[in-house]
C-alpha cells in the first residue's frame, strides 16, 4: 500500500476509521450506491480502495476524498479546536451492497 513510503504499514481494518452513518450519507447509499468513511489521514485513494474490497468483498468503481479542517472550540477561556480529518465517498458496482447501511 501506498502508505507504506510514508512510513507506516496499515491494516484495512485501521484505514477505514469508521462509516459515518447521516441522513445524507444513508441518500448516498440508497441513490447513488455510495458510501462515505471516516478514513486514516495518510491513506490514498487506492489505500481505500483496496481496503474497502478487502473488508467487504465488494467491487469499487471510484474514491472521492476531502480533508476536512477541524472546527474551532472554546472550553471557558481555553480556545482550540477539534481534529482534522480525511473522508472518503466510496461508490461501488451496481450489484453491491454494503449491509451496515
Amino acid at each position: 500500500m501506498a502508505v507504506q513510503s510514508q512510513g507506516l504499514t496499515l491494516e484495512p481494518h485501521q484505514i477505514i476509521v469508521r462509516p459515518l452513518v447521516t441522513e445524507k450519507g444513508t441518500h448516498l447509499s440508497e441513490k447513488y450506491n455510495s458510501y462515505p468513511f471516516e478514513v486514516h489521514p495518510q491513506s490514498t485513494k487506492e489505500d481505500i480502495k483496496k481496503a474497502v474490497e478487502s473488508l467487504w468483498h465488494v467491487r469499487v468503481l471510484k474514491v472521492r476524498t476531502q480533508n476536512r479542517k477541524g472546527k474551532p472550540r472554546r472550553h471557558k477561556m481555553r480556545a482550540g479546536h477539534t481534529t482534522d480529518w480525511k473522508k472518503a465517498i466510496v461508490e461501488l458496482h451496481s450489484e453491491d451492497r454494503i449491509a451496515f447501511f
